[in-house]
């Protein structure tokens, strides 16, 4: 987190908020980085930070109590995710600003965060006067990015979506054989010892093999591995560890 500032702004957000410190509520399952961040904040003579959450849930039951002008919410924490809780902090208090917290560049992330109702999104990898700045914006309720900026966003993330959706089609035609040798494949054995086990010869495993890549509409055994594994049909192996299955 680089640099901090002493500056100070007003807004007109809540009533009665002009002569107050903007609240801040934070929310970070890293519970360094959100206790950094609340001191760095803390610097500036017109925000407070009201409560450093750790997970969704606490994020939801501290926006009920402290009711804060804007919530700085991380994406990725266990149990609830931060856009979920988005969304029913925006239920319980429509006027709280969000503004997620995201640690990847992934194209798509500003798309989903504005879907669940937030104002926008922050990398944590910006100074913290640039986020103080976009708190004091948050409040006053202007846009955190260009229009055309979201809607780009959108559209890659609703092409991304029917992609998805077509591979989840795709893999709903495996049968379960055909995902049982998938899982034994993920596992980095060898051709005989998967057909051993499965009781079958090798000539009908690699028909078995052809059927899944032509279903799935790929050219490799990994590439059918990774799309299985990206969509739960087969438990997460390291890839990048694991030896090109061979046909055998």
């Amino acid at each position: 987190m680089a640099g901090s500032g002493n500056g100070s702004g007003t807004g007109n957000g809540k009533a009665g908020a002009a002569r107050r410190p903007i609240t801040v509520l934070i929310v970070d399952d890293e519970r360094t980085f959100g206790e950094a961040l609340e001191v760095a904040l803390e610097r500036e003579k017109d925000l407070h930070v009201v409560h450093v959450a750790t997970d969704g849930r606490d994020a939801i039951e501290s926006a009920g109590r402290h009711r804060p002008d804007v919530v700085l919410m991380d994406v990725t924490m266990p149990g609830m995710n931060g856009l979920e809780a988005t969304r029913r902090i925006k239920e319980a208090d429509p006027e709280a600003a969000v503004l997620i917290l995201s640690g990847t560049d992934e194209e798509h992330m500003l798309a989903r965060a504005v879907q669940a109702g937030a104002a926008g999104l922050i990398r944590k990898t910006e100074g913290v006067v640039d986020v103080a700045s976009t708190v004091r914006r948050a409040h006053r309720g202007e846009a955190i990015h260009d229009d055309d900026e979201v809607e780009v966003a959108q559209r890659r993330f609703r092409h991304r979506r029917d992609v998805d959706d077509d591979v989840k089609s795709r893999l709903d035609r495996l049968t379960p054989r055909e995902l049982e040798i998938l899982s034994a494949m993920a596992s980095g054995r060898a051709p005989t010892d998967i057909a051993d086990s499965l009781g079958m010869s090798p000539n009908t495993l690699r028909t078995h093999t052809q059927n899944v890549l032509t279903k799935l509409r790929v050219h490799s055994k990994m590439e059918a591995l990774v799309l299985a594994i990206r969509h739960g049909k087969v438990a997460t192996v390291d890839l990048t560890e694991a030896a090109e299955p061979q046909l055998g």
